[in-house]
């Protein structure tokens, strides 16, 4: 599902095509959406004004590694970063990490920059920032300039993310 039957730059198994991958779990989840398509952009308020949104309506995913083979999701608004003391606080650890690019495209089937929940190789555990709820997002679709925007608590929902204070302002 989602292969093209060519093989990666690597030569390490079949390119997956990321939009359709993240259109298809969208569908699959039962997730109503609407595609946009604008291409690479450069930043999150360059994203956000292609977009017609809110850099804070823009969701980022990112991957962030608990311990050795232990990855989670971690949804954040455009407009905020990661906290690293709350999340490891509400996680519990003394230490996470963000995983090298190759790291995060081995565990997500998606490169940096295309990473999203949805379609992802490996379901992980997806904490949403307690800013997300109530209103409506755009997250990426898989591929570079694909976003999806949808509903953000029927998202949370979805995907059985737990909310929790994760992030501060940038």
């Amino acid at each position: 599902m989602g292969h093209t039957g060519t093989m990666d730059s690597a030569g390490e198994g079949p390119v997956r095509d990321g939009e359709t991958v993240a259109r298809e779990a969208l569908r699959a989840l039962g997730l109503a959406h609407r595609i946009t398509r604008h291409g690479r952009v450069h930043s999150v308020v360059e994203a956000a004004a292609r977009r017609g949104v809110e850099p804070r309506d823009i969701v980022k995913t990112l991957v962030v590694r608990r311990s050795e083979d232990d990855y989670l999701f971690v949804l954040v608004p455009g407009d905020r970063e990661i906290s690293w003391p709350k999340l490891r606080s509400h996680l519990g650890v003394n230490r996470i990490s963000m995983p090298s690019a190759d790291l995060a495209r081995v565990v997500t089937g998606y490169e940096r920059g295309t990473i999203t929940p949805f379609g992802a190789l490996r379901s992980l555990p997806v904490i949403a920032d307690a800013t997300i709820p109530g209103r409506t997002i755009s997250m990426g679709a898989g591929a570079h300039g694909v976003a999806a925007t949808l509903d953000a608590d029927a998202m949370i929902a979805a995907l059985g993310a737990t909310v929790a204070d994760v992030s501060e302002p940038l």
